[in-house]
């Protein structure tokens, strides 16, 4: 006899999101779920943003939210863009785990477990959200998204304004690959700062804070008395395919599911869509189709690490004039939501002879 209806592997955003969207929708009246991971307790560990283009459960848990941004070359061009109709987001996760954690608690049908016998899956419906980063794609492009940031505490009161956020700053080592600053003002006097590269997972590359504090000089005149260290985050996220089957009684979520869109790591909102489509359809789950990302976005994806991958000095370059003009096409075609127009107006913001040259190649 089974013991747990569904099983959650992984506590994290993915297995959090949707056993929240379970239980808001009383989908586990009489059902027992399990959620596994191995964690003592939950702190902020994470800071997820996104393009607001849909509708979801976590509203609240915004820390910001910008309706202007900059990107910035090499030669510290700074193009201004507006994004008020697609705002861009951050979320807490402290505040994130606070409101998921507080109504699964209260749920008699919900357990937490921080590790689980082999026994005690049979039967159950399985939702796992552990990555295995054993298969990588066919193009064998290797790259991640890996960063390292700090938030800051300014000791004295300055004009750094919180209007718009710095998507991507290019002025900074580029050591043959693709390296920028992103930053986020909360508030006049609090900032986070990331440095995020695009590249093979290079050791040599992990000098982050030596990274961060020669931009802050650079950028902002602030030297390591100006201000507190707040918060620390850092992480990597995998910028190839990850191929996980479902298979009967086991679905994979998350980056596991295929979540985390290629170019450019961006996966809460995909989460979120994919909670509900279990959440709608979870009493026939092994009947339906596999949620995933559109196709043409794979597609997409694949000719633009290409690119990366054989033109990194190109980069910094090709993000800078993608934005400016037409940036709700832009905008929607990063967040999976473009039409056809959107596609086209993306396409000819290209070099095209680069992409055309990677389509073949």
């Amino acid at each position: 006899m089974k013991e747990f209806n569904y099983i959650i592997i992984g506590g994290g955003c993915a297995g959090l999101s949707l056993a929240y969207e379970l239980d808001l929708h009383k989908k586990l009246k009489n059902k027992k779920l399990a959620i596994v991971d191995p964690r003592k307790n939950y702190k902020r560990d994470k800071t997820w943003s996104y393009w607001n283009v849909i509708n979801h459960n976590f509203d609240d848990c915004v820390k910001k939210s910008w309706s202007t941004f900059l990107v910035s070359d090499t030669a510290r061009n700074i193009n201004r863009s507006h994004c008020s109709s697609y705002p861009y987001q951050s979320i807490d996760s402290e505040k994130f785990y606070q409101k998921v954690l507080r109504r699964l608690k209260k749920n008699k049908n919900i357990f937490f477990k921080k590790k689980l016998k082999k026994s005690k899956y049979k039967g159950s419906i399985i939702f796992n959200s552990v990555p295995s980063i054993k298969k990588f794609n066919k193009d064998k492009i290797n790259y991640w998204q890996h960063f390292y940031g700090i938030e800051i505490e300014l000791k004295r009161k300055r004009s750094a304004k919180s209007d718009a956020f710095h998507l991507m700053n290019f002025d900074c080592e580029q050591r043959d690959a693709v390296h920028f600053i992103y930053t986020l003002p909360f508030k006049n006097n609090r900032i986070l700062i990331e440095t995020t590269w695009f590249s093979k997972y290079d050791k040599k590359l992990f000098d982050y804070q030596e990274q961060i504090n020669q931009w802050l000089w650079d950028w902002m005149r602030l030297k390591k008395t100006d201000y507190k260290i707040k918060y620390k985050e850092q992480g990597a996220i995998p910028l190839f395919p990850i191929y996980q089957k479902n298979k009967k009684n086991f679905i994979n979520i998350g980056t596991a599911g295929g979540m985390t869109r290629v170019s450019t790591g961006y996966t809460f909102l995909n989460i979120q869509e994919h909670s509900k489509y279990i959440r709608t359809n979870i009493d026939n789950i092994n009947d339906i189709k596999r949620f995933q990302i559109k196709k043409k976005y794979h597609f997409f994806d694949k000719i633009f690490m290409r690119v990366l991958d054989k033109n990194p000095e190109m980069m910094p370059k090709i993000f800078f004039n993608l934005f400016g003009l037409f940036n709700n096409s832009v905008i929607k075609f990063l967040s999976n939501k473009s039409n056809l127009i959107d596609d086209i107006i993306v396409i000819f913001k290209m070099p095209k002879w680069l992409f055309i040259k990677s389509l073949f190649n």
